[in-house]
């Protein structure tokens, strides 16, 4: 038995030397405690101005989050009810978005349906002027978002100006609790097709997205497509639950794995399924991300679905709340997540990127869901990102409305001929303009010919490629009117029929939704889809 005493003393050093660690761990740790801690007094008493003690402490825990990864995240008492938001979707509030124009004023940006913001008449592009007595120029959107939040039931002033309007619209407005819908929209695509839009994982969606979809078979569906295009995530035990739905009970869905012990989990189907034959497409673009991915992804890996569009973001860490002191919370990642198939889909690895103390996160080309058909997707041109930046079609938008008091069924609606000359109009009364990349380019080439001694030879080509090049807005609008119709239907949808308009509208001219439907319609490529 002798030999079993080197490797006793193997083990009993491995843990001495274990227990070293950690000690020294835990001794570096309150040491440098103990050093800010020194050096904060010591400025707090001796720097020669005063110190806004809360402003500086949030810089210090920023600093240290951020170093980090940019899911860890520190909430005081003011901003809880942003984590509220996150985990639960609901808040007390007024129910609409809100955006910075160009010129630094807020505004009202998109009003959810049967919400107070849209009940007492809040409109697009209406400029948020005062709260109460607090004046909001020179405040921004996060500012205003705390000002427009508080308890439900509260009470409030709201006055606005609106575009094309000489005096001062005054609104008094109840903030109440506001749930954003996470299954805005479903509906039978064609005779037996299904078709979902689930658009965040918050509480109770997976029971939404069951009796939805059992709505639509009693209705004929023999298949479904899921769209979690834009779903950045949400709650994992949804994304549980969502799966159980296509796969049977006691199936190993997701496991993650973290420092400690406790954030070593493994997620288990624990129901009967809904319907394990139905044919199911799964929508995904660049923004689908974490507990979408691991929806699109564990489908995958069972061979129950096909993934239909661009590959996802590649978010596979776990967060976990944590209660602070003074009614404070921690948001931190705990955990990153392995699906059936055993990959991370993690594409960035922020370890890596501290280690080489540079502030570019690598990414990982195996991260994220790759589609089972990939999608190709053309780049909206440079002249459309200045159109919406410089608010053209919210302006063109607002106009619109105060000329048509209402819209036509969605199905029905179509931007004219008409409504197109009248926003060319509105960009060159405007003056509008717009950088483009091929002129930017051309002065590049100019310089360069010019620096190598070429310019002269080459000026006659160069002044009749630039005469070419000019800024021809009618040619420009007449090029990309196809894309530049779609955002203006978006953009008056919206106003008269909220999200559900947008999404109903958007599917009108959707090619990725068009090959889901085709391939549905053909059960052959689907099945050889799965099987590859």
């Amino acid at each position: 038995m002798n030999f079993l005493k080197p490797a006793l003393i193997l083990v009993l050093l491995s843990m001495s030397s274990a227990g070293a660690k950690a000690d020294d761990h835990t001794f570096e740790v309150a040491k440098n405690l103990d050093i800010f801690h020194s050096i904060f007094t010591q400025l707090d008493l001796f720097y020669v101005d005063s110190i806004d003690v809360k402003r500086s402490m949030l810089i210090g825990i920023d600093a240290i989050l951020e170093d980090l990864d940019p899911y860890t995240e520190y909430y005081s008492e003011e901003d809880m009810g942003d984590l509220k938001l996150m985990t639960t979707g609901k808040y007390g509030g007024i129910g609409s978005l809100i955006r910075m124009r160009k010129d630094s004023t807020v505004i009202i940006a998109e009003p959810y349906e049967g919400m107070p913001a849209a009940e007492v008449g809040l409109q697009v592009g209406d400029v948020l002027l005062q709260i109460d007595t607090i004046k909001l120029k020179g405040k921004n959107t996060s500012e205003v978002s705390e000002l427009l939040r508080g308890e439900p039931g509260t009470s409030f002033t709201l006055k606005v100006q609106r575009p094309n309007e000489q005096g001062i619209r005054e609104f008094k407005i109840k903030r109440r609790n506001i749930k954003l819908p996470a299954l805005p929209y479903y509906t039978m695509i064609r005779p037996e097709i299904g078709y979902l839009n689930l658009s965040q994982f918050t509480e109770g969606c997976s029971k939404e997205l069951r009796n939805a979809i059992i709505e639509l078979k009693e209705k004929g569906a023999k298949s479904i497509v899921l769209d979690l295009r834009g779903n950045g995530g949400g709650l994992i035990g949804e994304s549980i639950n969502i799966v159980n739905l296509f796969v049977e009970k006691d199936k190993q869905v997701v496991e993650t794995k973290g420092k400690i012990e406790g954030a070593h989990n493994v997620y288990m189907t624990e129901q009967q399924p809904l319907d394990l034959n139905m044919p199911v497409v799964i929508l995904v673009n660049e923004t689908t991300a974490s507990a979408s991915e691991i929806v699109s992804g564990s489908l995958q890996d069972f061979n129950r679905a096909v993934i239909i569009g661009t590959k996802t973001y590649g978010k596979g860490l776990v967060q976990s709340t944590r209660e602070l002191p003074y009614n404070g919370g921690l948001k931190l990642t705990t955990a990153k997540y392995y699906l059936p198939s055993g990959r991370c889909i993690q594409a960035i690895d922020y370890k890596q990127r501290r280690d080489s103390k540079s502030n570019v996160a690598k990414r990982d080309t195996l991260g994220g869901i790759t589609p089972d058909i990939v999608m190709k997707h053309d780049t909206l041109s440079n002249m459309l990102f200045y159109l919406s930046n410089d608010d053209i079609f919210t302006d063109w938008g607002t106009k619109y409305m105060q000329s048509h008091s209402q819209l036509p069924p969605v199905a029905d609606f179509q931007i004219t001929d008409e409504d197109m000359a009248d926003l060319l109009q509105m960009a060159k009364d405007k003056d509008f303009k717009y950088d483009r990349l091929s002129e930017k380019r051309l002065e590049d080439l100019k310089a360069m010919a010019k620096f190598e001694g070429y310019y002269d030879d080459a000026k006659e080509e160069f002044d009749a490629l630039e005469k070419k090049l000019e800024h021809n807005l009618d040619r420009d609008f007449e090029i990309n009117k196809k894309d530049i119709r779609r955002l203006m239907a978006q953009e008056i949808v919206k106003r008269y029929a909220y999200q559900v308009g947008v999404i109903e509208q958007s599917l009108k001219e959707d090619t990725d939704l068009d090959r889901a439907i085709e391939l549905l319609n053909n059960p052959n490529e689907y099945k050889k889809i799965l099987k590859r």
